[in-house]
């Protein structure tokens, strides 16, 4: 079981690997999952476009695509792909600190792995509740 994180951008630094570690752990335990082995890559917006375009045929730029890796179960493997760039962009408009913003995502992905979907009104409601609720507790 592991989390590791890549980045292909050399201005790129994620700062306490091993307190989110923790807490992505504590947080899928939380939702009645287990580590498997999570990677992130962190890439730039010219990345995440070819990876939407070949691997989900969707011709637009986003923040963050979401790969699991095992069929349903209690352990979690998957292959998250972060666009530095378009975490950024959002953060800006959005007049947040970009940190709180990429640990929104990342935090995103993972509600994504354990079932929360986005895709209605309701859905959308649920997972931004998750969300704000480990943010706070993440920054507390």
């Amino acid at each position: 079981m592991a989390i590791v994180f890549q980045s292909d951008i050399s201005s790129f630094k994620l700062s306490n690997k091993n307190k989110l570690k923790g807490f992505i752990k504590e947080m899928l335990h939380k939702e009645g999952f287990s580590l498997g082995t999570i990677n992130f890559r962190f890439c730039d917006d010219a990345e995440i476009l070819e990876v939407n375009r070949n691997f989900l045929n969707h011709d637009y730029y986003t923040d963050v695509i979401t790969f699991p890796l095992n069929e349903d179960g209690e352990k979690i493997d998957a292959d998250i792909i972060i666009s530095v760039d378009t975490v950024l962009s959002n953060s800006l408009v959005q007049k947040l600190p970009f940190t709180q913003e990429l640990h929104r995502v990342i935090i995103h992905s993972i509600l994504h792995l354990c079932g929360f979907g986005d895709k209605t009104t309701k859905e959308i409601k649920l997972i931004r509740k998750k969300e704000d609720e480990y943010l706070s507790l993440y920054f507390d």
